[in-house]
Parts: structure tokens; C-alpha cells; sequence
């Protein structure tokens, strides 16, 4: 095989990748990132080691994030930026060895894992490191090796939240430490099957702490998010189109846009900025555009202006693309040819002259459609509702929910989310966050006494709001367990943020979760066992028989 991956949801049959990236990732930028995994666990020893002896490491703390995040599907596919990256860090752990060893505390490096001393210096070492380190590769046991996969897949969209609420000043070095330890751990072959499952499970633990974390980042920042009507159509102005995740870029951004003439739109995960009160003071911010990441390849051919990058979410456009020349990247997303916006200078913020000037050239976008969408359900407006809501539970006008969150992908089995959502009683309501959304936001599914029948607390990193809805919800009702409530989980997913989302939702006690359009490939059959026996965690089937059983119908 020319490479192997299997973290995300579009793993080729249902296995995993071999020959190339259904995301587009080539198998050399493949075998980099599998080297950047390799490397960051390594330094994750020495972090530890330094936390141990009361040695601060805010640096490797925000290293490791950001090399983690580099690695999520759809995020960088700029082979060139990893290695760079990677020589960073090899700085960064001399300066870490050297303050341990000046504390007084000698490293026998011998008796480190490989992983902590491994070094390179040309691109050749780096390519042979990359062939030796496939996760078939790394240990025969499958049990084990699902286990550690898991472990990493779930710190690796933990270190994505993380980095979103560090841009906004807010940092736990609980989060960190257990980030560090969980890393290092899989690198210990004297770990078995019960002791990496009580890690995966403590990784919800701290999953459920760094989501909070962002949450107060975001709100304490830019407000609570409000019930807001945002445009779906164009306006005449040359203008952006800003994707990904990170709410400190499209501060940024408009900032530096006000008065220039030219507009910002948002795409995909980028939607429900317009739901924080904070950004709606730019007349400039004018809407959204299109719909979810997959579907980029159409839109951003008529949108016309150059397009931001912030996070994953990328697919690399084809060799006939006439949009390649106005992508830029920013943060930990990358891609060969693109133009990418360094990191933030002494005054907190980034530079996007050159893609502000570079829009003043362009044509003003091609409208694809008219009309709203309406969103900004996160916790606390929905709780600002919940009298409404509880008295519409209780006369029966409301008889379920559906959490309905995650991602959305290019499987055509997805399609199954739009019929689902299409086929629901009209008293029952939609909490979802994340763009998964876009398989159904725009059916006219109407609402129940003014409570719309779909409620969007936000993007994947929003999916805290729905487990605090739950919370509140199992407190008004009086119920000892949150699985008595009149919900029911049919979850999306697609790439590792939306495994910590699962894992942070068993940590909270939720069970019988419906996952699709697949389970992970990850997955060995024993630790999908364990799953489904202490959680109930199942797959889906067809929208008539899953309609039946959600519902108690014969």
C-alpha cells in the first residue's frame, strides 16, 4: 500500500484509504502527517516529564495543538508546511530537554520510546520514517491498535477546540496535560485493552471541559448567539468568502474589510458567525453563501473573490479549477500553491491586506440563491425559551427531539438525513449543530407554536450547547437520568471533531447513539462491541425502519 488512513468518515470501502486520500490527500502528505503524529507523541513524553518537575510549557502546549489540528481531514495538504513544522518542534524539544536537565533531573534518553528521540535532517529521513509508521505498522494487536486510534482521534479534535478558545485567551493545562499524557500513552506497549479504554473514556471527560472552555471563549467574547434571520442572496460588492471555524480570523477580517468597499460572506462551518452579536455591527457582513464544504468546487467557481481558509474543511480543487489562485489558508490549514497568511504580530492580529486587495480586483459573487435561513438556538436562547418549550412537551404539542448534529459529507447514503428530516412527524424538533444542518436548514419544516422545527445551536464546536440543552431540560423536568428525556441521537459524522463530540456525550451518560452514514472504520469488531454493550451505540438502517423504532412504532 502506498498509504494507509482510515480516520475519517469516507475511509474507502468502509476500510480505509490505500492509494489516495478520498479527501485528496496524496500519499505523501499522508505518510507526513503519520511522521507529525509520531513526532508530536514523542514530544508529548518530554512535556510530561517537564510538567512533572514543575516546568511550565505553554509553547508545547500550543505546539502540540496546532500540530494535531494540522493533521484533521480536510485541514492541510501542504506536505512542505508539515516538515517545516516538524523541524519547529525538533527546536522546541532540545528547549524543552535542556530546562529539564537544568532543574536537575537527568533524561536517560535510552530509556525513552523511539518516538522521543527520533531525529531528521533531510527530506529522505523524513520519507523513511513516513514508510515505517502505517498503523498496521505500529502493532499487530487490532484491539489495541483501534483503541490507541481512537485515543488519537479524539485528542486530535480536543486540540481543535482547544486552539480556537487559546486564540481568544483561553487556555486549561488540564486539558493540555491530559492532551500530553493520552498521546504518550500510545506509545506504551505496557498499556492493554482496559487501560487505553479508561483513557479513550477520560478523553470524553476532558472533551466535555475543553468544549466548555470554547463556549465561555466565544460568548465572553462576541456574545451569547440570538435567534438571527441571515441572507442567503448577493449583493453587488466585490467581496470574501470565508470558511473553516475560527471566530478570531473573521474578527480579524472584518476589522481590516470596513470601508474598503468590499464584502464578507460566510461558508459552511462559517455560518453561524452571524449568530453572535458582536459581528453584526459590520454592515459588510452581508450573508452566507452555498452550503456545505463539499459542494466548494461548484460554488467557489461562481463566487468569483478569493476565499479564506481558517481550518479544515478544504477539498483541493481540480487541475481545471479556476478558483486554485484565490485560495489563501491561515492557522493550521494549508494547501501546495495556496497563498497562506502568516500567524498574528505583536498586536494580536493577522494580516489580510493582500486578500482584501486581491478581492478589489474581482467581480462581485454569482448569486445560486435567494432568501433566509434562520439559526442562533444555542443554550442560552434556548433556555430564554424554555417555558415555551416545556409547556409544548407537556401538552404533547412537542413529543420529541431529534439531535441531529454533526458533519456532513459526499456520500450519497447521506442523503438519508435530508429524507429522515423530511419524514419526521411535525411535532417533533430538530437540535443540531454543525454542517450537518445543511442537509435539511433549508426545508420549509415549519415550526410548532412559534418554536421552529429545526433549532441550530452553531458549528461542531457549538455541540456543547446541545448537551447543555439536555442538561437543563433533565433539571426542569425533575428526571434522574438524562436518557429519560424525549430525546433521540441520530448523529452525522465525519472527521475527529466529531469523535470527541461522542466521546464527551458517553462521558455524559447519553446511550443508544445512532451513528452514520457508517460506523469508524477504526473501529476493531470487540471495541465496537463494547460500545454498543455499555453505551447501546448502533448504526443506522433506512429512514422508514429507524422512523419506526425512534418512535416506538410497530
Amino acid at each position: 500500500m502506498s498509504m494507509f488512513c482510515f480516520q475519517c468518515q469516507e475511509a474507502a470501502k468502509g476500510t480505509g484509504c490505500t492509494v489516495k486520500g478520498v479527501c485528496g490527500k496524496e500519499p505523501e502528505v499522508a505518510g507526513i502527517q503519520d511522521v507529525m503524529i509520531y513526532f508530536l507523541k514523542g514530544l508529548s513524553v518530554y512535556a510530561n516529564m517537564a510538567k512533572e518537575h514543575g516546568i511550565p510549557t505553554p509553547e508545547t502546549d500550543r505546539f502540540i495543538q496546532e500540530g494535531l489540528f494540522m493533521t484533521i481531514t480536510n485541514a492541510n495538504f501542504d506536505k512542505a508546511r508539515f516538515i517545516e513544522k516538524i523541524r519547529e518542534g525538533f527546536l522546541l524539544r532540545i528547549k524543552l530537554e535542556n530546562e529539564i536537565e537544568a532543574a536537575g533531573h537527568h533524561i536517560i534518553k535510552a530509556e525513552l520510546p523511539e518516538a522521543a528521540r527520533w531525529t531528521a535532517y533531510t527530506p529522505g529521513e523524513f520519507e523513511r520514517r513516513a514508510q515505517q509508521l502505517g498503523v498496521f505498522q505500529m502493532t499487530k494487536n487490532e484491539d489495541i491498535r483501534s483503541l490507541r486510534e481512537l485515543l488519537t482521534y479524539g485528542i486530535k479534535g480536543m486540540a481543535a477546540y482547544a486552539e480556537h478558545a487559546g486564540n481568544l485567551g483561553h487556555v486549561s493545562d488540564k486539558v493540555n496535560a491530559f492532551m500530553q499524557k493520552g498521546l504518550a500513552a500510545t506509545l506504551d506497549d505496557g498499556l492493554g485493552a482496559d487501560e487505553l479504554t479508561a483513557l479513550v473514556l477520560e478523553c470524553g471527560q476532558y472533551g466535555v471541559e475543553v468544549m466548555a472552555l470554547l463556549d465561555k471563549a466565544n460568548t465572553g467574547k462576541y456574545g451569547n448567539p440570538e435567534i438571527t434571520r441571515v441572507n442567503i442572496g448577493v449583493r453587488s460588492n466585490p467581496a470574501i468568502l470565508i470558511s473553516g471555524h475560527d471566530l478570531r480570523d473573521l474578527e480579524d477580517l472584518l476589522e481590516q474589510t470596513s470601508g474598503t468597499g468590499v464584502d464578507v460572506y460566510t461558508h459552511s462551518e462559517m455560518l453561524p458567525a452571524h449568530y453572535y452579536p458582536a459581528f453584526k455591527k459590520y454592515e459588510h457582513f452581508v450573508g452566507n453563501y452555498g452550503n456545505a464544504w463539499w459542494k466548494q468546487r461548484e460554488e467557489f467557481e461562481q463566487f468569483n473573490g478569493p476565499i479564506l481558509f481558517t481550518t479544515n474543511c478544504i477539498v483541493p480543487p481540480l487541475k481545471r479549477a479556476t478558483y486554485a489562485d484565490r485560495i489563501y489558508t491561515t492557522g493550521s490549514s494549508g494547501l501546495e500553491g495556496a497563498m497562506h497568511i502568516p500567524g498574528r504580530k505583536e498586536d494580536g492580529r493577522k494580516d489580510f491586506s493582500a486578500i482584501i486587495e486581491h478581492a478589489k480586483r474581482c467581480a462581485p459573487p454569482v448569486e445560486i440563491e435567494k432568501g433566509e435561513i434562520t439559526g442562533g438556538f444555542a443554550h442560552n436562547q434556548v433556555m430564554q425559551l424554555a417555558d415555551k418549550v416545556v409547556e409544548a412537551v407537556k401538552s404533547g404539542a412537542i413529543r420529541k427531539f431529534f439531535v441531529m448534529a454533526g458533519c456532513d459529507g459526499r456520500m450519497k447514503g447521506r442523503n438519508y438525513y435530508t429524507e429522515f428530516a423530511r419524514a419526521l412527524p411535525e411535532d417533533t424538533v430538530i437540535l443540531t449543530a454543525g454542517c450537518a444542518k445543511y442537509r435539511y436548514n433549508k426545508l420549509p419544516l415549519g415550526d410548532i407554536g412559534g418554536i421552529p422545527r429545526v433549532l441550530d445551536a452553531g458549528q461542531c464546536n457549538d455541540s456543547y450547547s446541545l448537551a447543555v440543552i439536555a442538561l437543563k431540560l433533565k433539571e426542569v423536568f425533575e428526571l434522574n437520568d438524562i436518557n429519560e428525556l424525549p430525546i433521540a441521537y441520530n448523529i452525522a459524522w465525519y472527521e475527529q471533531k466529531a469523535v470527541i463530540v461522542l466521546l464527551a456525550l458517553l462521558y455524559l451518560g447519553v446511550k443508544n447513539i445512532h451513528l452514520g452514514p457508517t460506523l469508524p472504520a477504526f473501529l476493531s469488531p470487540n471495541v465496537a462491541n463494547v460500545l454498543v454493550k455499555n453505551f447501546g451505540i448502533s448504526g443506522i438502517t433506512t429512514v422508514d425502519e429507524d422512523m419506526k423504532m425512534f418512535l416506538g412504532q410497530s
